[in-house]
């Protein structure tokens, strides 16, 4: 990997350590509101919403200039979404507007891979970028947790400039400067991204032609035998892994009896579990061998649902460490697979937007469903086992259409035809 590699993953680090970390800033400022529980997964809801709304524009944007300028103006709208908490703004508008950052920055971010490595080193470039994205999740989460924790806030608050006074009052205000001072670093990292040179040319501006063409990307996607399936898991694994982060919070306070600030540490075991399975598929699946990974997503859907039995927090750790090994070890070959065939049907920013679309449109609904199940007053236990079952029936599906696609086409003879 050349230095230019090595930025990004910096600038991508930073910028998702403080997404992740004002994710939990605003479920504590939800809390302190005494908002009702199903309020709480709308946050990613709301988040993820412009992902979905500007899908058939943010692929063009993040082709229209060099990548790294358009992560620049990414971490700029992520700022201004902070500074609305700071202005008392509702957290789910705040947070959207940091969402609307998040959808303009994706397309970049994923993007400049293609156009920076050759095809045989995207899988271990995913393994980079989800390891370190899931490193950022683990590091938001228990920093986020610990910002508005009596400790680290009391810590905050009693720092002082001399002879100025900066009206940081309160624990939510101190846990916001330092996302500040995060997103600041990302923005640092940005300006010294390389430009790769891909020029695609002018960038259609007209609305409808713009959604006409994602359309047609879309539906060359889904009809690419190996893209199809790629994208299907991806699309379901985000879909999961974003509802799966709410259900743990919940499990922790409910039948752990965990606190807070405890029960995001609790979180982002999962996350370890990730990073982990990340970097041992990275090391250990080529980017032909990728498909052969679908049935351990089965597993994992089956042994979320052991969540139901554990009673223990010294059970509940191994457990979540193991559905995240699990999800990190068949997310990145699939991550790589889609990549590669995107940039060969499409252009680098189209491709990854048409991904975001499919995977936030799930994220979208799971979460929805999920608050209305917490509306109902539904079991905890119940849902649990309905996310588990629907995680590993899904899968199923897929690996059986994978069967389905094999019998027509030679997978591996489709992959080596992509890189002549």
């Amino acid at each position: 990997m050349n230095r230019g590699f090595y930025t990004i993953m910096s600038a991508q680090f930073f910028s998702s350590l403080a997404d992740n970390a004002l994710l939990f800033v605003a479920i504590d400022l939800l809390i302190n509101m005494n908002s009702p529980g199903w309020i709480t997964p709308l946050l990613k809801l709301s988040f993820t919403l412009f992902y979905v709304l500007l899908a058939a524009f943010v692929g063009a944007f993040a082709d229209s200039m060099p990548k790294g300028k358009v992560m620049f103006v990414s971490n700029l709208i992520k700022v201004g979404g902070c500074m609305l908490m700071f202005a008392h703004v509702h957290p789910l508008v705040a947070y959207a507007v940091v969402g609307f950052g998040a959808a303009v920055y994706s397309p970049a971010k994923y993007g400049i891979l293609t156009e920076l490595l050759p095809a045989e080193k995207l899988v271990a470039a995913n393994g980079w970028v989800e390891g370190l994205t899931v490193m950022s999740i683990i590091f938001g989460t228990v920093l986020g947790g610990a910002l508005v924790g009596d400790r680290l806030s009391s810590v905050l608050l009693g720092f002082d400039f001399p002879f100025i006074d900066t009206g940081i009052e309160t624990p939510t205000e101190a846990a916001l400067c330092v996302v500040v001072v995060i997103y600041a670093l990302a923005a640092i990292f940005n300006t010294r991204i390389p430009d790769t040179g891909c020029v695609y040319g002018h960038q259609q501006r007209n609305p409808i032609k713009l959604i006409s063409e994602f359309a047609n990307c879309c539906g060359l996607l889904w009809k690419d035998k190996l893209g199809q399936i790629s994208l299907a898991v991806t699309t379901l694994f985000w879909g999961a892994a974003q509802t799966l982060q709410f259900i743990v919070l919940e499990w922790a306070n409910r039948t752990l009896k965990l606190s807070y600030e405890q029960a995001t540490s609790l979180v982002g075991v999962v996350a370890i579990g990730v990073a982990v399975g990340a970097v041992l598929s990275a090391r250990s699946i080529t980017l032909r061998r990728s498909l052969t990974v679908i049935p351990v997503g089965i597993a994992m859907g089956v042994i979320v649902m052991g969540m139901t039995l554990v009673k223990s927090v010294a059970l509940a750790y191994p457990l979540l460490v193991l559905v995240g090994l699990l999800g990190g070890f068949f997310l990145v070959p699939m991550n790589a697979l889609l990549q590669h065939r995107g940039h060969v049907l499409m252009s680098a920013g189209h491709s990854i937007a048409v991904q975001n679309f499919n995977e936030n449109l799930s994220i979208l609904t799971m979460l929805a469903a999920y608050s209305l199940m917490l509306r109902g007053h539904m079991n905890l236990n119940v849902i649990i086992m309905i996310f588990g079952m629907f995680l590993a029936g899904t899968m199923l599906m897929i690996l059986r259409r994978h069967k389905a696609n094999q019998r027509e086409f030679d997978s591996v003879s489709l992959i080596g035809e992509a890189k002549h």
